[in-house]
């Protein structure tokens, strides 16, 4: 027989009775004294063999699922701090049934008015449990490399001892060389040379490789704070305010500048003069490219050029400048006079 628990109410039931009574759709508890509604779709086997750790685990985990707010959303490590410890008071709230409808409350309203921030971080934190997994997979394959390539490296070193051995007693059978002693001297160095030249590439391939690995770990990550929204019901305090960007404007290769913009008069297609009519008309005096349009920008703006210029004030200012910078001049060539007739008497 196998019993299984409901989060609901978290009475235990038998299997059979579960699909006895729930079967056709959802209803009472059974339990004498629990009203609470249940569901077969719910119902699962328990994990602890204790009852309360089994709901506090559960209670936990919606909880956090809710309030999964991230150290890098707050201005500061204080923040972060008061932030964990709030929600370790609604856990326990809920756990020991303390105001509990005010704390579920609390709780549905800010799991509405921050849903996108929610969904933001428990999709970055199942991005970096998956970046984790990866990363486990490619170390423990590279272990198993590791070992691999030692294993191979034990049979290489092995089969080069031997078939050193069986060449210098190939030639020691054979009568080849001067004596003995120099036929085994010849055959050390050999390999000793084989087994240096062996060892220094596989340095050179196991730096490359941890190259390659510190080049892996610097890779950005999946990390980052997801984007905070203001909770409405105020429930947790010192998050960083989100600066919303500002709408790109239209491209503007003037800088806002108005080209033809005149703050003190309108150009005219046409100005009466007795002396520019004629040339209107004159070809000789068009064909070179004269226009008289320029001729009319140029004397319009030299004619008001100087309506900013305020001369008095300018001339003004100037004096008392000078008169100001004369002044320690001044005050010098007095006290040179006052010393020099006071040595004289």
């Amino acid at each position: 027989m196998r019993f299984l628990i409901n989060p609901e109410c978290y009475h235990k039931m038998c299997e059979s009775c579960v699909d006895r009574i729930f079967s056709s759709g959802p209803a009472n508890c059974p339990v004498a004294g629990c009203h609470k509604t249940l569901r077969k779709n719910r119902f699962r086997k328990q994990t602890f063999e204790d009852i309360n750790v089994e709901r506090e685990v559960d209670i936990r985990r919606r909880v956090m699922t809710v309030l999964n707010r991230r150290e890098e959303e707050f201005d500061s490590k204080l923040d972060w701090d008061n932030f964990l410890e709030q929600r370790e008071e609604i856990i326990f709230n809920l756990v020991n049934k303390i105001d509990v409808a005010k704390t579920e409350s609390d709780l549905q309203s800010y799991a509405s008015e921050n849903m996108r921030s929610i969904r933001a971080n428990q999709a970055l934190e199942a991005k970096e449990v998956t970046s984790f997994q990866e990363r486990q997979s490619q170390e423990q394959e590279l272990a198993r490399l590791r070992r691999q390539a030692a294993k191979e490296e034990y049979e290489n070193e092995r089969k080069e001892l031997l078939a050193g051995r069986e060449e210098v007693l190939s030639r020691l059978a054979s009568g080849r060389g001067a004596d003995a002693a120099s036929i085994a001297r010849e055959g050390q160095k050999v390999l000793l040379k084989k087994s240096s030249a062996r060892r220094s590439e596989e340095e050179r391939i196991r730096q490359k490789q941890a190259a390659l690995r510190g080049t892996d770990a610097k890779k950005p990550g999946a990390t980052g704070a997801a984007a905070s929204e203001e909770a409405g019901s105020g429930l947790i305090k010192g998050l960083k305010k989100i600066k919303t960007p500002e709408p790109e404007m239209p491209y503007d290769p003037f800088g806002g500048m108005v080209p033809n913009k005149r703050d003190y008069y309108t150009m005219r297609d046409y100005y009466p003069s007795p002396y520019l009519d004629p040339i209107r008309q004159d070809t000789r005096m068009l064909a070179g490219g004269y226009d008289l349009q320029e001729y009319y920008s140029r004397t319009m703006l030299e004619a008001f050029a100087g309506l900013g210029c305020f001369i008095d004030e300018e001339v003004s200012q100037r004096e008392a400048n000078s008169f100001n910078a004369m002044k320690p001049v001044g005050t010098q060539g007095a006290a040179i006079a006052a010393g020099s007739e006071s040595s004289s008497k």
